[in-house]
């Protein structure tokens, strides 16, 4: 934890001199969505919203580490998650068949694989 503490202070430093880049932009979002294209953005790179840890000046531990890290950030804070939400969301169609509601969620969110179920009926 310590380790994931320290290098993305770091990083948030580096971004907050200017020495840095993020990688992607609000417009950059809005550009491929605009052209039906949001794969190339959100599912290439981590949305998790916490920064890579892993660069190529890490020594070959603290790479480990921070692979391992990265790893775990996107399998919690993306994959787990949209199961749960997608899985609470079926549950609440079929117990309320005679009901409507709005759901809202981020691009991409909740696929087909992760729901589990295809269509709105």
């Amino acid at each position: 934890v310590v380790f994931a503490l320290n290098h993305t202070l770091s990083q948030q430093e580096i971004l907050r001199e200017g020495a840095g880049t993020l990688t992607y932009t609000t417009d950059h979002l809005i550009t491929h969505y605009n052209c039906g294209d949001l794969d190339a953005v959100i599912f290439s790179q981590d949305t998790t919203q916490v920064p890579h840890l892993g660069n190529a000046s890490l020594p070959p531990v603290d790479a480990a580490t921070a692979t391992h890290i990265d790893e775990y950030f996107r399998e919690e804070l993306i994959y787990r998650r949209n199961l749960r939400m997608g899985r609470r969301v079926v549950e609440i169609l079929r117990a309320n068949p005679d009901q409507s509601f709005f759901f809202a969620f981020g691009a991409g969110e909740l696929k087909e694989e992760v729901v589990g179920w295809k269509g709105g009926r």
